[in-house]
C-alpha cells in the first residue's frame, strides 16, 4: 500500500518533502495535488516507473508526459522556445497551463512523442507541486490524474489512496488549486493551438 502523507499546504514540512524526493529519486510514483487537480509522477528518465504511470493511466506511447518545472530558466533548458512563445508562457506562468514543445536533449528519448519529437512543459502555481520540484533539483516528469473512463482529474488525496493505493508509492494529502485538468496549448508547430480547454482561461487565444 501507498504511503499517505499530509503536507501543510502553505508552509510545506522540509522534513517530509525531503522523505518524498527521496523515495521518487528511488523510483517511486507518486500521487499530488497541484494548482489543477491531481497529478501522477515520478522522476525524469526512471524508465520502470514511465511504464507504472502508463499501467495506471492506461495510455500508449503517443501521450504527452509532462516535466513539472520550478520555473522559466528551468523549463528552458527541457523543451526549445523561441522569441513568442516566450512571451506567452511567461504571461501564463506560473498557473493551470500546459504547453506541448520541442524536447531538447536534456529529456529522455522514451519520454517524448515518438513521432513529433514533443513533450508538455509546465510550471505549476502550487506551493506542495514547488516544493517538490525545487528540492528534487529537476523537473517531475507527471501526467493528470484522471483515471480510465474518466474525464477530469482527481481531487482529493483519499480518494486517490483508496482508489490506487495498491499500485501507488505515494500518496500526498493537500488541497488542489483548481478543479479540472490543465488548459494545454499545442505550442510545438510554430502557432499557439489550444489542445484542451482546462482550468486555465482560453480568452487571449480566441
Amino acid at each position: 500500500m501507498a504511503r499517505y502523507v499530509e503536507i501543510h499546504p502553505e508552509d510545506p514540512q522540509t522534513r517530509l518533502i525531503d522523505k518524498v524526493v527521496d523515495h521518487i529519486r528511488e523510483g517511486a510514483v507518486v500521487a499530488f495535488p497541484t494548482d489543477s487537480g491531481y497529478a501522477i509522477g515520478c522522476q525524469l528518465g526512471n524508465k520502470d516507473s514511465l511504464e507504472r504511470i502508463r499501467t495506471i493511466r492506461k495510455v500508449g506511447a503517443k501521450h504527452h508526459f509532462t516535466v513539472l518545472c520550478s520555473d522559466f530558466a528551468q523549463l528552458g533548458q527541457f523543451v526549445i522556445v523561441d522569441n513568442s512563445q516566450f512571451r506567452l508562457i511567461k504571461q501564463l506562468t506560473p498557473g493551470p497551463y500546459t504547453f506541448i514543445l520541442k524536447g531538447t536533449k536534456e529529456v529522455p528519448r522514451m519520454t517524448l512523442n515518438p513521432k513529433k519529437h514533443t513533450i508538455g512543459a509546465r510550471i505549476p502555481d502550487h506551493k506542495i507541486t514547488q516544493a517538490l520540484v525545487s528540492a528534487l533539483g529537476e523537473p517531475i516528469l507527471s501526467s493528470t490524474l484522471i483515471l480510465p473512463g474518466e474525464e477530469e482529474p482527481m481531487t482529493d488525496g483519499w480518494e486517490v489512496n483508496e482508489a490506487l493505493g495498491n499500485v501507488l508509492d505515494i500518496v500526498i494529502e493537500g488541497p488542489v488549486g483548481l478543479e479540472g485538468a490543465t488548459t494545454v496549448v499545442d505550442m510545438s508547430e510554430g502557432f499557439a493551438d489550444v489542445a484542451r480547454e482546462g482550468a486555465g482561461s482560453t480568452e487571449m487565444f480566441e
